[in-house]
This record gives structure tokens, C-alpha cells and sequence, in this order.
């Protein structure tokens, strides 16, 4: 997409809802508020520790979370919607070379230089658009988080959806069942990272958003609305 298709740090929140209020089953652990991140250190426009999203897409996640109880388990998010702020504070990030504190954790067999060529760090998130998350599944019967065969955010080949490499049959079993509850529920995934997943129909294909992650970015919106 051409950048000048697009209508970008859109400040307007009115077409979102906190995910606690419409999938109150949902587990968070947002961590793009913390330091545990490929940064190191909380990302601009990470005011709270809230997912947010499009009220569309928290529609289709409620029957996704829905789903996925029935199957024994439930959806943890990492991340949502993302303000474009934070996707500039990568990009400072990918420019200081010798800043590589997370690396051994995140992406030990990358170079840091490599990471938007390689589709891990996009310049245009699909997430400013408000549609998009970052998820995992959580046994409900261990409490534990489902064994996917790598984690989130692991800037490496064995975080595509295809790869099967050395994972065991219970981790391929897993992203599979994760891939599958989420297309059964109107979104798509990508070939990169098993923990992505995009709002088929999303409302605003062509709109990238700044607003903070916040609860008050919700309440500011609501003026849009009257």
C-alpha cells in the first residue's frame, strides 16, 4: 500500500472498545507496557496495560475466546491495537546498532538490521489499524501457557506458521488449533509469526491510529461519536 492511500496517526478512538469489556474471558499480558520486550524497555504510546481494538474485531475475538473454552482453553493476548508512536520507537530502535541487551533473549540468530527486510517489524503495522493481535493459547486445566514450540516475539524462521523443524507433535498440534479457532472466527493469519492474526473484514483497512493505549484514549474518543 502507497503511503499516500493511507490516512495516518489518526487520532480518533470512537470505533474502539476495551477487550475486557467485550471478552471479559480473555487473558492479557501486554508487553509492549513492560520491559520484557525485544526493546528492553516500555514502548512510546504503552500508557496502560490494556488491550484495545476495534469494536469489530472484539466482536470476532468474544466468538474466537468462545471457541476456544469449549476446547479446553483460553486466548492470552500480548498485543492489539498499537498507535503509530510506538511503531516509530522501533524504528529508533533498528537505527542504534549497538543496542543489543534483548537479543540473546528475542533474536539470537538475526541480525538486528535484518528485522523489517525479514517481515518481523513492519513500517506500516497492521495493528495501528486497530484490527490485528498477537495472541497464544492457555491451558485451563494446567493454567499454563500452551507449548507452541517458541515464544512470542522469537525473530527467528521457527516462529513461521508452516515450520515444523524439530517441534514435537504436541507443539504443531497446538499452533494448529490456535490458526484454526481464529480462522473459524473471521480472521487471517501470516506467514511469519504464528501469533498474528488480522480481522478479515477489518473497518478501517486504509486508517493507522496514534491515540495512546489507554482507557482514557476511549473516553476522549466518545466525543466523535455525538
Amino acid at each position: 500500500m502507497s503511503p499516500k492511500s493511507i490516512m495516518d496517526n489518526v487520532l480518533d478512538a470512537s470505533g474502539f472498545v476495551a477487550l475486557s469489556a467485550v471478552v471479559p474471558d480473555i487473558l492479557q499480558e501486554i508487553r509492549y507496557h513492560s520491559t520484557f520486550n525485544f526493546v528492553g524497555a516500555r514502548i512510546d504510546g504503552y500508557d496502560e496495560p490494556v488491550a484495545l481494538m476495534t469494536r469489530e474485531a472484539a466482536i470476532a475475538l468474544r466468538s474466537a475466546s468462545d471457541e476456544a473454552i469449549s476446547r479446553g482453553y483460553r486466548i492470552k493476548i500480548y498485543d492489539s491495537y498499537r498507535p503509530r508512536r510506538a511503531v516509530r520507537h522501533f524504528e529508533r530502535w533498528l537505527t542504534d546498532a549497538e543496542d543489543l541487551r534483548m537479543k540473546p533473549i528475542f533474536y539470537p540468530e538475526m541480525e538486528k538490521s535484518r528485522l523489517i527486510e525479514e517481515e518481523f517489524i513492519a513500517r506500516y503495522s497492521g495493528h495501528c489499524r486497530g484490527s490485528t493481535l498477537d495472541c497464544t493459547l492457555v491451558e485451563m486445566s494446567s493454567g499454563r501457557d500452551a507449548d507452541m514450540g517458541g515464544p512470542f516475539d522469537f525473530f527467528s524462521e521457527r516462529s513461521y506458521s508452516a515450520y515444523t523443524g524439530d517441534l514435537t507433535r504436541l507443539q504443531r498440534a497446538n499452533r494448529a488449533l490456535l490458526r484454526e479457532i481464529m480462522l473459524n472466527n473471521g480472521f487471517r493469519g501470516i506467514q511469519s509469526e504464528w501469533w498474528h492474526f488480522t480481522l478479515m473484514n477489518e473497518p478501517y483497512p486504509n486508517m493507522y491510529f496514534d491515540f495512546p493505549v489507554s482507557l482514557a484514549s476511549l473516553e476522549c474518543g466518545r466525543k466523535y461519536e455525538k
